[in-house]
């Protein structure tokens, strides 16, 4: 383990979240909010806690594999760890384990909150819940590395270990230029959006943080019933772009560079369009009798589809009283998740293809045993190696999924709301149903319940494989 490049790269991690930190506290000096000086309070912590590790340049930079799943899964729970500081500094959330649940929450875009009046937050406390999804929503290495190039070609491991999907691959040659241009796409996406918001009405505070949540596909809100407050052309522009979100960023490369045949070509996007429409024409059959209109029901269960698909988690109407098909549906999405190389959570529908291929080819094989059948996804075939991260991935989701849901079981509440909550947090998503659905929270959890879902979260949204790595006693070996 190259222990002075981990620290190394942490000093940098924490003095970028001082530099993210200056934004809430602008947001409160705007506001003439006191609250504002604990966010510089904590930047400057973490500007001399990041000086203090990445002062002294180490020996050798090289970055394996082991030491890029470390030093990702590390330097998110550091960035937990000091974001949750000014909620507690400005007595937003006094209990610290609160304010940590909050924050991983925010940075992992998960978006489950353990607030029970949003609205009586600082702007600064508003703003940092909103901008801690920006940040997590692509990633905060990807960031880092359309900035600062930290050590040559090692760069890919840090990406394979913090991006989604299945397998990563670069759009151009160069990791950094690949960082750029996956940056660039997300600034314009969410730009677009903060600018449709305005137009249509949504304070510029709203808009901004709207924004942030959607692109990220994060789901904190600033109002206490979420996105339901405001006109249905609103909710209708935030929805589209969470649909958007869930989108590979490789399709809108393929768009952008004019190359349109290959773009919708990519299968997991077809599949992605094709379950929206299907689960759509669904719900709207089983709920249109709930609502005055069938529009009204279209608009609501494109809304939610949208939100639960792409695990940002807003909410226009409280879906655990729809009937249990609905609901159902929207549990399976939490539990597939959009497509991969997007900010959304889950499994993965790239996973979820590859998978039903290899089901297919393993029972043709047994009426063909001498055929000889390779799994192809957009007309390349899918390498071995990806095959088996794929089946222990799926071993590792539902270890977690069972004993998470036994652990957080002490709290004695029903088991809806336990392996809701629990699916909900290793896919991004942020409600369940029953105890945690749309309209509630998860401040009813005791504090142990809670760090089994702060791991949960972060092992979602970090693909599982950098935590569980944590957990290794060889992972911690010098040689």
């Amino acid at each position: 383990m190259n222990y002075s490049m981990v620290l190394y790269i942490l000093g940098h991690i924490l003095k970028f979240e001082s530099a993210f930190l200056l934004l809430p506290a602008l947001t409160g000096l705007l506001y003439q909010e006191s609250a504002g000086f604990s966010y510089l309070f904590t930047a400057l912590l973490c500007l001399a806690a990041g000086l203090l590790l990445s002062h002294k340049k180490p020996s050798s930079r090289t970055l394996y594999t082991r030491e890029a799943f470390v030093t990702v899964a590390l330097s998110w729970i550091i960035m937990g760890i000091f974001g949750a500081l000014p909620f507690v500094l400005s007595g937003d959330i006094p209990s610290y384990i609160d304010a940590l649940f909050e924050t991983i929450s925010g940075f992992t875009t998960t978006g489950a909150s353990i607030l029970t009046d949003i609205e009586v937050l600082s702007h600064a406390g508003l703003f940092w819940r909103s901008f801690s999804h920006w940040i997590g929503g692509m990633g905060v290495f990807v960031f880092i590395m359309a900035i600062l190039p930290l050590m040559g070609g090692s760069t890919m491991n840090l990406m394979k270990a913090e991006s989604t999907g299945p397998s990563v691959n670069r759009l151009v040659p160069h990791v950094r230029d690949t960082a750029k241009i996956l940056y660039g796409i997300y600034l314009a996406i969410t730009l677009t959006e903060l600018i449709l918001l305005c137009l249509f009405g949504m304070p510029l505070f709203d808009a901004v943080t709207t924004s942030f949540s959607t692109t990220g596909t994060g789901g904190f809100a600033i109002k206490n019933d979420s996105i339901a407050g405001y006109r249905p052309a609103i909710q209708n522009i935030v929805a589209i772009f969470m649909m958007l979100s869930g989108v590979n960023y490789t399709f809108f490369f393929l768009v952008l560079t004019r190359r349109l045949r290959e773009a919708f070509r990519m299968e997991e996007i077809r599949w992605y369009l094709a379950i929206f429409f299907t689960a759509f024409c669904l719900i709207v059959h089983d709920i249109h009798g709930l609502y005055d209109t069938v529009g009204e029901a279209c608009r609501h269960t494109f809304f939610q589809i949208a939100s639960i698909f792409s695990s940002t988690g807003f909410a226009t109407a409280d879906f655990d009283l729809w009937p249990a098909m609905s609901k159902t549906i929207l549990v399976l999405l939490m539990v597939v998740g959009a497509c991969a190389g997007s900010t959304c959570g889950g499994i993965k529908l790239s996973r979820i293809i590859i998978l039903l291929k290899t089901l297919k080819k393993e029972l043709l094989l047994i009426i063909h045993p001498r055929e000889v059948r390779k799994i192809r996804l957009d007309g390349h075939v899918v390498a071995h190696e990806t095959l088996r991260t794929i089946n222990v991935f799926l071993v590792i989701y539902f270890v977690l999924l069972l004993a998470s849901t036994l652990l957080i079981s002490i709290n004695e509440f029903d088991f809806t709301t336990n392996i809701t909550a629990v699916i909900s947090m290793l896919g991004n998503v942020g409600p369940g149903l029953n105890l945690v659905g749309p309209t509630q929270n998860f401040s009813i959890f005791s504090g142990f319940s809670k760090f089994v879902l702060m791991f949960d979260m972060l092992a979602g949204r970090l693909e599982l494989f950098p935590m569980m790595v944590l957990l290794l006693p060889a992972t911690w070996r010098r040689k």
